[in-house]
């Protein structure tokens, strides 16, 4: 067996460096969060070859001494810890001291400062871990300047794993990015190959803010976000959410800071996944950019290395913490709620949305401004639930009690348009075309009913108030005995729904109720569906778990179906209920129940004005 020695420094470094230092990403993240501890508020990244060649980052923060020039250079050596203690209330980027002696010691680097009181500035150069040139006087503004050449030039197997320039540039960028988004007061210019790729100025009002984030995410993504702004003691969440018909095909719109640093970690993703889960189209994923800021000492940073990842020390109150104020943002973001400044649209005219672009069904939300309900006009159409009640009933609009058959009156005028506005007619039996305030809405009628029985569904089964409608006539179905066996054992469970099935042989059941507020459905597609879900989740505790999916299904058999003719009381009706419902602006399934055309969109089609 080998004899144990003391590794040297060098090795020791090269060691460390592979923890820290994976590729030139990782050294622009480590570089960048010095300057930021450093209180710079310019920063500066060059980079060549994609990083591989050169890295050169330059700051104009506090600076650093001529004597400790080389002592930055050291490991474990840091001016952010002094003892133990401090380590259970970290408030830097940066603490370990490893970064720069890690990147020292696989490249070839020149560390040149100055601080405020110093007539110049000092350089240090070396590679591989060896101070070659020391204490050499250098012309340099305020702050520092590490430059970076020749990266793992003496580590030639994690060399060879680097991949192409335009792969480590875009690895690069995305960092670059990322430190952009976590603080807005700081000003980043970035260059590749002497070219200016971005540059993004300092800022810290809101108009600021949404062009920073319009830049780095994308114009389409603040045109399609809510706000979100919500305070529970200790905890706070502020960014931005994209509304669920801006999903994404792939989870790479997805920002998340704590305390000011960048971090993937699977608690605050499940809290976000799960406020997500019934608005998403199937295998979508969600967009945003949230900030959560907590007391140092209930986080701990120094879980890794790279400090990608962080541990919570209650990791189920901000769990909750983080679903509750995700899921009450996206329920304020209901059909029609217009707050903040309207967005302008780029394009010459309206084009039908593509699943990743996004598409403007509803401007900026701002949570906790409260909804305020439109002023209503002299009804002279019934608008109440009574009246919206035959929507749910398979009855011909005519037979509907108390409907008017003509048009309501236009309101008086300088009365508030409600924000959907009023309905003008019906197309193909699918569409609803309504004149706002702003110009026309369309409604797919489908999709928004679908969405409002759902959320009447959820609603009463979490009340215990699922109230069951028995039917004139009992059907029958017949189905396999595994689905007979399956519908008799959770025949009790059955009825909290308010379906109510009986076994009466080896393969027929009938269904003698069903929810009050699916009558009219047809009863045997509803428990075949219903019985489908529970094979799916075959436990107690699965179907609880996912009784949101099961209560979906039922509210799609209850949604007023496409073809069906409705009077314009009932249209507006519809109109009224989505104003008012959380989650209206999209079906159970992520779709898009409703697209608004302004006037001056109206006007670009047909050329007016030019």
């Amino acid at each position: 067996m080998a004899r144990i020695i003391q590794l040297s420094e060098q090795l020791s470094n090269q060691i460390a460096a592979g923890e820290v230092v994976e590729r030139p990403s990782s050294v622009v993240k480590e570089l960048v969060e010095n300057c930021l501890d450093a209180g710079a508020d310019q920063i500066e990244i060059d980079v060549a070859d994609g990083g591989r060649r050169l890295i050169r980052v330059r700051d104009n923060g506090e600076g650093i001494e001529k004597d400790e020039l080389a002592l930055a250079l050291t490991r474990h050596a840091t001016s952010k810890i002094r003892q133990s203690e401090d380590l259970v209330r970290v408030s830097t980027l940066g603490f370990r001291g490893e970064a720069l002696p890690s990147i020292f010691s696989v490249s070839r680097l020149t560390l040149t400062s100055r601080c405020a009181g110093d007539v110049h500035g000092w350089r240090l150069a070396g590679e591989g871990g060896r101070v070659l040139v020391e204490g050499e006087p250098a012309a340099h503004p305020r702050g520092t300047t590490v430059e970076v050449r020749d990266l793992f030039y003496n580590v030639p197997a994690r060399r060879k794993f680097l991949r192409a320039e335009r792969t480590e540039f875009l690895h690069l960028e995305e960092v670059v990015r990322r430190l952009a988004l976590s603080r807005f007061d700081v000003s980043f210019r970035l260059t590749h190959n002497r070219k200016l790729v971005h540059t993004w100025p300092p800022g810290s009002d809101e108009l600021a803010r949404n062009l920073r984030v319009a830049k780095i995410c994308g114009e389409s993504f603040v045109d399609n976000a809510i706000c979100v702004d919500f305070d529970a003691g200790s905890l706070q969440l502020s960014g931005w959410l994209a509304l669920p018909v801006f999903s994404r095909s792939q989870a790479d719109l997805q920002y998340f800071f704590v305390n000011g640093r960048m971090v993937k970690d699977k608690v605050i993703a499940h809290a976000v996944r799960q406020a997500y889960q019934d608005l998403l189209y199937h295998g979508r994923f969600p967009a945003y950019v949230l900030f959560l800021t907590l007391p140092a000492a209930e986080v701990d940073v120094n879980v890794h290395p790279t400090k990608h990842e962080v541990r919570f020390r209650d990791s189920r109150r901000v769990h909750q913490f983080v679903l509750r104020a995700v899921g009450d943002a996206l329920a304020e973001s209901r059909a029609g709620v217009h707050t903040g400044p309207e967005p302008e649209r780029r394009a010459s005219s309206p084009a039908p949305p593509h699943p990743d672009a996004g598409s403007r069904f509803s401007p900026a939300v701002t949570r906790g401004v409260p909804h305020q309900p439109p002023k209503r006009p002299p009804l002279q159409v019934a608008e109440q639930l009574a009246i919206y009640a035959p929507l749910t009933a398979a009855a011909e609009p005519a037979a509907a009690a108390g409907l008017p058959e003509t048009p309501a009156a236009p309101p008086d005028e300088g009365t508030e348009v409600p924000p959907l506005g009023y309905a003008l007619a019906q197309l193909h039996g699918i569409y609803i075309l309504a004149e706002s305030a702003r110009g026309l809405v369309l409604v797919d009628m489908h999709a928004a009913h679908e969405r409002l029985t759902y959320e009447k569904l959820k609603a009463a089964y979490a009340a215990q108030r699922m109230v069951a409608q028995p039917l004139l006539l009992p059907v029958s179905v017949r189905v396999t005995a595994s689905e007979a066996e399956r519908a008799e054992q959770y025949a009790e469970w059955l009825d909290t729904l308010g379906l109510q099935v009986q076994r009466l042989g080896e393969e027929d059941l009938v269904v003698r109720a069903v929810p009050a507020l699916l009558q009219g459905s047809d009863a045997e597609r509803l428990l075949r569906d219903v019985l489908s879900d529970l094979q799916a989740a075959p436990t107690t505790a699965r179907i609880e778990q996912q009784i949101n999916e099961i209560l979906a299904t039922m509210a799609c058999h209850g949604a007023v179906r496409a073809h069906r003719k409705l009077t314009l009381a009932e249209m507006n009706a519809l109109l009224r209920e989505m104003e008012a419902t959380p989650y209206s602006g999209q079906c159970n399934h992520g779709r898009p129940t409703w697209v608004e055309l302004t006037t001056e969109e109206l006007d670009k089609f047909f050329l007016r004005g030019r």
